[in-house]
Formats: structure tokens, C-alpha cells, sequence
């Protein structure tokens, strides 16, 4: 296991049809870190975790993940990808979506039963697993979604807003579970709009315009702008004029 970071990036550009979404990010998150990106939409944030999962190529750049270049199929049994829209069959039960995904990745027998106990207990459905999928409720399809990210207990996870349409109470539950991951050793990036998990974080990303603003921990950051939160502390480094 390589002690290197991660994810690493390098001018990381990307173009769709003229318009500029990425404009030459730098990035870099070393093993074990729980990083967060916050920014408002059309930021560059799910472009960004579109390319280092392979799904998107770089116009311009290049990034690694876990020590290969992307895009790269050698590393998608070791990284698990929630996007933000839904990423289940709805004419599929819940067991039987992360039966499916977890066959992708060669889980199956004993292994699959007890990954699938684990992340059921986490979205809190045990009781649905045979419903359905198009039966359940918005809230319930998007942990549906983060449970198939996880069953195959990746080392890197991309969350793309994982925590959006769940209740209070299931937030802290699942934030409970990624510190367990990073007290295992697993690396978890995802992006947010809620200030209260982006201060959660080791590591705060804050971009704009498709830049990285500024980076550091939640503390770090609010120091720089003499911030008491971190929502004044993005406006606050909005307002400086970009170099």
C-alpha cells in the first residue's frame, strides 16, 4: 500500500463544447483523509469527481487515484462512486440492486450477506430489503444509492452530496460510519452544501468558477478570513479579487 497521496491532480482542465467547467485544478488528498468540497452549483465539484473515477476525461491535466493515471478500469474494484442523481433500478428490489452491484465486483456468498447486513443497518432498511425500489421514497432511494457505493468496502469513496433528502438523525448515523471508515484507514471525498458536515471534515476544498479558492482545514480557513463559520469564510475569500 503506497504511503503517497491518493488523489492527486495537476492543472486539471475540462471543456464542454466552450464552456469552461474545470480551469486548471490542482488537488491533492492524502490516505486516510475525510475531505470535503463545498461550492455552489456549476463549481466544478461533480466534473472533478467525474474525471478521477474515469467517467469523464480531462481536457487538459492529467490526475492520478491510488497511484494509476485516470481514467483507469484497474482501479474500480477499489474505489466506490455515489453520483447525485439516482444510480439503482427502480424495477429491482433493494437486495437485489446491491446483489448487482456487489457481483460487479466478485462479492458474493458469506461475504455479500454480511456486507449486505452492514449497509442495510447503515441506510437504516432492513426491514425493505425485498421491497422494491420504485416503492420507496425519494430519501430512501438516495441511501439505497450510498449503500451500493459501499458494499464492496472500497478504500477511496467519491460521495457526491450523500447525505441530501436524509432525515437529522440518519445524517449523524452516517457521519458516524465515514469516521469509522477513516479510523479504518479509508479515504473519503465528497461534496456538500451543508456547512455543518463540511466543518466535520479534515480537509475543506472551497471552489468557484471552477477553482479550488482555497483549501485547509475548517479552522485554517476561518482563521485566513476572520470568519467565525465557514459560510462567512467562503464569502469571504469570494470577494478577493481571483489572481
Amino acid at each position: 500500500m503506497s504511503n503517497g497521496p491518493v488523489v492527486e491532480a495537476n492543472r486539471l482542465r475540462k471543456d464542454f463544447d466552450g464552456t469552461v467547467a474545470l480551469t486548471g485544478l490542482d488537488l491533492r488528498v492524502e490516505r486516510g483523509t475525510l475531505y470535503g468540497m463545498i461550492g455552489p452549483n456549476g463549481s466544478g465539484k461533480t466534473t472533478c469527481i467525474r474525471i478521477l473515477t474515469g467517467l469523464l476525461r480531462a481536457s487538459g491535466g492529467e490526475a492520478s487515484v491510488l497511484g494509476v493515471k485516470v481514467p483507469s478500469k484497474s482501479i474500480l474494484s477499489r474505489i466506490g462512486y455515489m453520483p447525485q442523481e439516482l444510480a439503482v433500478y427502480s424495477d429491482l428490489s433493494v437486495h437485489e440492486n446491491l446483489e448487482f452491484f456487489a457481483g460487479l465486483f466478485s462479492v458474493k456468498g458469506e461475504d455479500f450477506l454480511r456486507r449486505e447486513k452492514e449497509v442495510l443497518r447503515l441506510i437504516d432498511l432492513p426491514s425493505r430489503k425485498d421491497d422494491l425500489i420504485s416503492t420507496l421514497s425519494g430519501g430512501m432511494k438516495h441511501r439505497v444509492s450510498l449503500a451500493c457505493a459501499l458494499i464492496h468496502d472500497p478504500e477511496l469513496l467519491f460521495l457526491d452530496e450523500p447525505t441530501v433528502g436524509v432525515d437529522p438523525e440518519l445524517r449523524v448515523g452516517f457521519w458516524d460510519y465515514f469516521n469509522e471508515l477513516k479510523r479504518q484507514g479509508k479515504t473519503i471525498i465528497m461534496t456538500t452544501h451543508y456547512m455543518d458536515e463540511a466543518v466535520r471534515c479534515d480537509v475543506v476544498g472551497m471552489m468557484r468558477l471552477g477553482e479550488m479558492m482555497a483549501e485547509g482545514s475548517p479552522q485554517e480557513l476561518m482563521s485566513a478570513s476572520s470568519a467565525s463559520n465557514l459560510e462567512d469564510a467562503f464569502l469571504s475569500f469570494a470577494r478577493r479579487p481571483r489572481a
